[in-house]
């Protein structure tokens, strides 16, 4: 481990001033259940660690305020996915959350490193980016929204400048009945890093919407507002070609040690069929019953 600065400011306002300093030669631990491991083995190196623990601004509360349900960016994966508000409104994230690495880093994970690491395989992303979550994210030029599918760039990358760092998720509550769903494919039951990570969700019009990750650079949001995903009655073959042209941007790196992408084309097709037909399910499930 090479030697670094250590800073553990207890206000919103140092930490930042730290990291409008130190720019790409900061980083910021929370959890630290990435930043720890890269430290050790060398792939990052940065010449100061700022500690945003005793940071009070910075909250893990999960609270609901005018239709919108508000994700402090120190909040562990543990409490979202247990969360009964996020079970509640928004079922996939809490899905997906259930299923990040072991039971020791759900409890230490924060939903804003899992964001900020843009990692293509991360779980919560794709259940994000159904959901249309907005990032908060803090600065030295104050305080910014950003829609999530505009946040990541690639894998390590966010659009996050210099000197800002994310406060807060927001999830819009949906405005029709709207189910979801997360499903993964990994090389073994457990911790082990998805060798496709996916969310479906459909609604009451008939719109999909979907989000893969795994597969490509980043996590690719897609919608098909033709209602043929969501008919019972409507040929295999039709749904077969809007999956084609939603999976259109899946590019699977041919050096990963998880699987191929000739494994993780196909998988997608079949995670993309399963999740299409458990929300039909559920869906006929929560359908009132007339009187």
């Amino acid at each position: 481990m090479k030697t670094f600065a250590y800073e553990r400011p207890t206000t919103l306002a140092d930490a930042i001033a730290l990291l409008d300093i130190h720019g790409p030669d900061a980083r910021l631990l929370a959890g630290g259940t990435d930043l720890i491991i890269r430290l050790r083995d060398g792939s990052a190196q940065p010449k100061v660690v700022i500690d945003v623990k005793r940071i009070a601004e910075l909250s893990p509360a999960i609270r609901e305020q005018d239709g919108i349900v508000t994700i402090g960016a120190t909040a562990v994966v543990a409490d979202i996915a247990a969360s009964a508000l996020v079970k509640h409104h928004f079922e996939a994230l809490a899905e997906a959350a259930a299923v990040v690495g072991s039971v020791q880093i759900r409890n230490r994970a924060t939903i804003g490193g899992n964001i900020c690491n843009a990692s293509p395989a991360a779980d919560t992303a794709p259940s994000l980016m159904v959901y249309g979550a907005v990032i908060v994210a803090t600065g030295s030029k104050g305080t910014r929204r950003i829609p999530i599918d505009d946040f990541f760039v690639r894998s390590g990358v966010t659009t996050l400048a210099r000197g800002e760092l994310v406060t807060a998720v927001e999830l819009p509550i949906p405005t029709c009945r709207t189910v979801a769903v997360h499903m993964r494919r990994t090389r073994r039951r457990g911790h082990d890093l998805a060798s496709v990570t996916l969310c479906c969700a459909m609604d009451e019009t008939g719109t999909t919407r979907l989000a893969y990750g795994s597969v490509g650079p980043r996590p690719v949001l897609v919608a098909d507002g033709t209602g043929v995903l969501a008919a019972g009655n409507a040929p295999a073959e039709a749904k077969a070609a809007i999956f084609e042209r939603m999976f259109a941007d899946a590019s699977p790196s041919k050096r990963s040690m998880r699987a191929g992408p000739e494994y993780r084309q196909a998988m997608l097709r079949v995670l993309g069929s399963r999740a299409v037909q458990a929300l039909m399910e559920r869906m006929a499930a929560e359908r009132p019953t007339e009187a």
